[in-house]
């Protein structure tokens, strides 16, 4: 861990707070400590920190408001509760508040350490989202990923967005296919003219001609004067046609016509009229599959896919649904006007783990949800559509905090076993299917206690 990590431990036992400073000093953290809420209070006033450890109780108050004070002065700090007297509310409070997690005491130097080790790595992910998000709202892509393919995209923008050459944009439903093609429109030199967008499969197929190339009056019955199309009305711009794959086949001759010779013949009229546009063209389809079965004409395929950018589903990306969802966050947050801080561990272990098949749109759905239905402090889990817990039960008994080690998961497990059999070791072992001495060495190991049957005294020293 990087030595300018800064870490602020609040304990007033001297005993545990001169502990945990010397096990965090000797990883090269710089480490402060304080007796209580106020001299914590003054000492983060003072300077930031990265991390905090806080006792639940303290001399001039509870940790759990210290807690509240450092999440609304400096939110990216992370705070680590530790209590003696922990419990499933007390853990439920805290991690509303914006605790990162809590350490139940006693614990040992590698459980604090692990702990301590897991916080700033999600802080640093937190500050580099960030970043990275302030850097690609400078360039006004409108499409935010860390994800190489995504900066690919970016790298294609900016090399090709200057060039009049037709753009394809593929992808599934709701990966962002219109904010790319509106990326290519505002970094190019027809920026300040229109940007006309077209779904062809809105639009019945006798009524996508003339909303393309316009018609005279008196072309057909009810054209009671003359109309200019959407090709015309993106005279010097872009014009994007969504779902192009949609497009009937007589269109798609008439469309490449107009494309290679820049000219169209509105309907019901004899004259030809010079158009100058960009096409940007957008599908949801397998258009090599669809050139095989004749839907989609192969010369029209070449002439509209000179820039080809596929835009991947959220699924293959999913170190940037994080990312995504505190930019959703954000957004509605301030249009709700909520007091929302961020997203739980455990509701962004459900959200990591979805497979996501409405893609980012359905992503932006479901933040927005939880902005609804989340009062203050954080987006907890109960927040999350019902979808996402159905999913999780389907593949998962229980949702496990992200970055726990196997060893913490084991500890709980065995903690909240003994807790339901009233710390009966004979019938905490068979649901666990622990040997009896080997349950007892972890009991030892892990610092749990459990009443010990007359007769089993010598287990913990016997082979399992």
């Amino acid at each position: 861990m990087p030595p300018s990590n800064r870490i602020l431990v609040v304990d007033d036992e001297a005993s545990v707070a001169e502990a945990l400073t010397l096990v965090l000093e000797e990883r090269g953290h710089r480490v402060e400590s304080a007796k209580s809420a106020g001299e914590a209070e003054a000492l983060l006033a003072a300077r930031p920190f990265d991390l905090v450890f806080t006792d639940l109780r303290l001399p001039d108050g509870s940790g759990i408001d210290l807690l509240t004070r450092i999440k609304a002065d400096s939110p990216e700090t992370e705070v680590i509760l530790m209590t003696a007297h922990g419990s499933l509310d007390l853990t439920v409070e805290a991690i509303k508040r914006g605790a990162f997690y809590y350490l139940e005491k006693p614990f040992t130097p590698e459980q604090a350490l692990a702990l301590s080790a897991r916080a700033l790595q999600f802080r640093a992910v937190k500050s580099e989202n960030r970043a990275l998000k302030g850097a690609l709202d400078g360039e006004d892509f409108g499409l935010i990923g860390r994800h190489p393919k995504i900066r690919q995209i970016h790298e294609v923008i900016r090399t090709a967005a200057p060039s009049d050459a037709s753009v394809l944009v593929e992808g599934e439903s709701g990966t962002g296919k219109e904010l790319v093609a509106a990326a290519f429109h505002r970094r190019s030199a027809r920026a300040e003219r229109p940007f006309v967008r077209i779904n062809c499969a809105a639009i019945p197929s006798e009524l996508i001609e003339s909303e393309l190339f316009g018609y005279r009056k008196g072309a057909f019955t009810g054209a009671d004067r003359d109309k200019r199309g959407l090709i015309e009305a993106a005279a010097g711009g872009s014009l994007l046609l969504d779902e192009i794959a949609e497009m009937p086949a007589h269109l798609q001759t008439k469309l490449l016509r107009v494309l290679q010779e820049r000219r169209l013949r509105r309907l019901g009229d004899e004259q030809e009229l010079h158009v100058d546009f960009r096409l940007i063209s957008s599908t949801n389809r397998d258009t090599a599959q669809m050139i095989k079965e004749g839907t989609l004409r192969k010369d029209l395929y070449f002439r509209i896919s000179t820039i080809k950018v596929r835009v991947p589903p959220l699924r293959e990306r999913s170190d940037d649904v994080m990312l995504l969802a505190e930019h959703f966050l954000l957004r509605y947050t301030e249009k709700y006007g909520k007091r929302i801080r961020g997203i739980s561990q455990a509701a962004y272990s459900l959200l990591a783990r979805y497979d996501w098949p409405g893609n980012v749109r359905e992503l932006e759905s479901v933040v927005e949800h939880a902005v609804l239905f989340s009062q203050e402090g954080q987006v907890m889990p109960e927040n999350l559509p019902e979808q996402l817990h159905a999913a999780e039960s389907t593949h998962y008994r229980c949702v496990i905090p992200p970055y726990v080690t196997m060893e913490e998961i084991e500890r709980e497990a065995i903690a909240q076993t003994l807790e339901r059999t009233g710390g009966n070791v004979k019938k905490t072992a068979q649901i666990l299917d622990y040997h009896r001495p080997t349950l007892y060495r972890k009991l030892k190991k892990f610092g749990l206690m459990a009443e010990t049957p007359a007769g089993d005294e010598g287990l913990e020293h016997a082979a399992p």
